[in-house]
Parts: C-alpha cells; sequence; structure tokens
C-alpha cells in the first residue's frame, strides 16, 4: 500500500493535447447518422374465390372432426404421462452423460499428458 501511495502523486492525467487519436481497428466509428424509416408491414394474400372456398372447407371439416371424442382422442400423441416422464428422463439423463464426457475430452485435449 505504501508503495502505490508513492507514486500516486507522480502519475499526472494525460492532458487533451496529449491524448493520442485512435486509428485503425481502435477507430471509433464515425458516420452520418440517419434516422432508420419504419417500414409499413403489409401483408396481401391474393387467392382465388376456390382456393377460400378449399379452405374454408377444410377446416370446417377438421373443426368438425375434432367435436367427435373418439377423433380427438386419436389425435392425441398417444403417451400416458407417466410413460412421457420415463423418457425424458432417459433423454435426460443421456444429456447429462454427454455434457461429462464431452468435459473429460475437452480437458484432455486441453491438458495432453506427455510419456516418455
Amino acid at each position: 500500500m505504501a508503495c502505490a501511495s508513492a507514486f500516486t502523486p507522480t502519475l499526472a492525467a494525460p492532458t487533451v493535447a496529449q491524448r493520442r487519436v485512435a486509428t485503425g481497428a481502435f477507430a471509433p466509428l464515425v458516420g452520418p447518422v440517419r434516422p432508420m424509416k419504419a417500414r409499413a408491414a403489409r401483408v396481401v394474400v391474393k387467392a382465388s374465390l376456390k382456393e377460400k372456398a378449399l379452405s374454408g372447407a377444410t377446416a370446417a371439416a377438421l373443426t368438425a372432426a375434432m367435436m367427435v371424442p373418439e377423433i380427438a382422442e386419436a389425435a392425441d400423441s398417444g403417451l400416458s404421462p407417466s410413460l412421457k416422464n420415463f423418457l425424458l428422463s432417459i433423454v435426460s439423463g443421456g444429456v447429462v452423460l454427454g455434457v461429462i464426457f464431452g468435459a473429460v475430452i475437452a480437458v484432455a485435449n486441453f491438458d495432453p499428458v506427455k510419456r516418455t
């Protein structure tokens, strides 16, 4: 601490005349500042009457089909919550093992042991 306090009075802050102008990669980006114009986001969909009728009929058929309980149940994934949790635990265990093996390989490549 005494050493740092001994040098503190001798160091002076650089004045404006002593400061260097940054060049090359350290130069700040200076350019004209222009405000960006906001673009109007407008989506125009052009479809024929036949295409509109077909898409409407398809949407109506799917909506009606989902009202029937058997079809709605068949559309479900078919996995019980316990099976889903079991599969997720297997996947998460694999991810953990992958991270452990990756860390071991990274350390082995970073600090190789040279035997003679």
